[in-house]
């Protein structure tokens, strides 16, 4: 339901034997669930009082959850509930509230998923990484869930603000997904409904546990037994549950697309793409990876670009460039710094990427700028970082600036001979060669639009710059 708390506990009045083992359970504090006898009356009815009303939902006598505790502001809302801020009156501890409305149950099927929700919370009461029920009500308009607060927020935020994980982020994190779909899958639960949205973080803190939540589609299930409801969310469901045949093993599908959106920031999937189609728009070549990708790019380059894109990478910040650093340390297996022809092939093969020995001395020749024999990290920065930074203004004019000495605002033949020296890239083609290619207007020097052309130019990744700037 992507909220800040899942699951459900039975009413602290009823005494059943599962009641009773989650009141010892819940933090050792049977105050959680149950008030003190001050705050509310005995549970034995006087002569005079009318008995409390069965709940239809949760098959027990309703009761108000505003008598045991005050209810906040919300903190997220889904199909079904909406999740408030909870306080419990009598200690003071702070939970989340998912509040159903029972006018959105509205045949069997709806009340029995209720039901399975908390008896499933019962079940796995006590498991690591999984989200706490504390206590569960039902009045005249709402089912109510009292769960342990999640205040670090949902996965899927963290994974919007980052953008992306790096490889080890994703690992550990998945790490721990994996482990807690072998934890449901052990105890006969399918989750069916596996998404970030559906991951809390304890904590705002960076190392946070990981807490799964929202087992409003989930089921109980025997070795062997197949279902066949469609449930579940667009991006994640498994081919299995359209083909209404299948059990525990659609979970491992959607902790794949999960996976893929850690590392990637998008799903793997958009609907009926014109590139999935039979006979669409998918173009019969086969895939590069994106080192390679870029590593071609910059060996089609020419020098004064190269050198246009060091200063550009010295700009950036460590932030920006965090990825290409891991990357870097994972090519260059023995720390010394810099990264060898050898290293290079077996870092590329490693991404699913093979060379011949002569398109690998290629690629290291167009990266080793001061044809050293090795990339050191500088070099790699700048042969490999997103195209998309060429086509910042603020990038674009600092590199500009770089080239023109004087600030007459163009470059000269001079001015560029100088800078390629300055990085030792000048590599004996004809300087004025050189400014041919990017001086459209032929007056013999570059100005900031023609420098601008020049850093556009070959960069299929800067036409869509606008179109994705424009969506977010």
């Amino acid at each position: 339901m992507g909220n800040c708390c899942s699951g459900g506990t039975e009413d602290p009045e009823d005494k059943g034997e599962t009641d009773q083992q989650n009141n010892n359970n819940a933090n050792g504090d049977s105050s959680a669930t149950t008030p003190p006898p001050s705050s509310k009356p005995s549970p034995q009815p006087s002569k005079s009082s009318k008995p409390a009303a069965m709940g239809p939902v949760l098959g027990r006598p309703m009761e108000d959850v505003k008598s045991t505790y005050s209810i906040g502001k919300e903190l997220g809302r889904g199909q079904f509930g909406v999740t408030y801020l909870c306080t419990h009156k009598t200690s003071g501890k702070q939970y989340a509230c998912k509040t159903i409305a029972k006018r959105k149950l509205v045949n069997k099927e709806d009340i029995e998923d209720v039901k399975r929700e908390v008896q499933i919370m019962h079940h796995l009461t006590g498991q690591a990484n999984i989200v706490e029920l504390i206590g569960a009500f039902e009045d005249k308009q709402s089912v109510h869930l009292v769960m342990e607060l999640c205040a670090g927020g949902e996965l899927f935020d963290r994974i919007i603000a980052k953008g992306h994980y790096t490889e080890r982020a994703a690992a550990s994190l998945l790490r721990t997904i994996v482990q807690i779909v072998h934890t449901c899958h052990s105890m006969g639960v399918i989750h069916r409904d596996l998404k970030p949205e559906n991951f809390l973080l304890l904590s705002k803190d960076e190392t946070s546990p990981l807490q799964a939540t929202d087992f409003g589609l989930s089921v109980f299930y025997k070795q062997g037994e197949v279902f066949k409801d469609i449930v579940g969310s667009a991006y994640y469901i498994a081919p299995e549950v359209l083909k209404r045949k299948y059990g525990p093993e659609v979970d491992i599908w959607s902790v794949g697309v999960m996976l893929y959106i850690l590392l990637c920031g998008v799903p793997p999937f958009w609907a009926d793409h014109p590139w999935i189609k039979e006979d669409g728009e998918a173009p019969d070549t086969p895939l590069d990876n994106a080192v390679l990708n870029r590593l071609k790019q910059f060996r089609a380059m020419n020098q004064f670009k190269k050198v246009a894109l060091k200063v550009i990478a010295s700009c950036l910040s460590e932030e920006e460039i965090m990825g290409l650093k891991q990357m870097f340390k994972g090519m260059d297996t023995d720390n010394s710094g810099t990264i060898t022809i050898e290293e290079l092939k077996q870092g590329l093969a490693k991404q699913g990427t093979r060379l011949s020995e002569q398109e690998v001395k290629q690629l290291m020749e167009a990266a080793d700028a001061d044809g050293n024999g090795i990339i050191d990290y500088d070099e790699f920065i700048t042969a490999t970082m997103h195209m998309n930074r060429m086509n910042r203004e603020e990038h674009v004019y600092t590199a500009f600036q770089y080239f023109d000495k004087d600030n007459s605002g163009y470059i000269t033949i001079e001015e560029l001979e100088q800078a390629l020296h300055e990085y030792n890239m000048h590599d004996g083609r004809d300087i004025k060669e050189i400014i041919s290619e990017v001086d459209a207007d032929n007056d013999g020097r570059i100005n900031y639009d023609e420098f601008a052309a020049m850093m556009s130019k070959g960069n299929p990744e800067a036409h869509t710059k606008k179109r994705r700037d424009s969506t977010f």
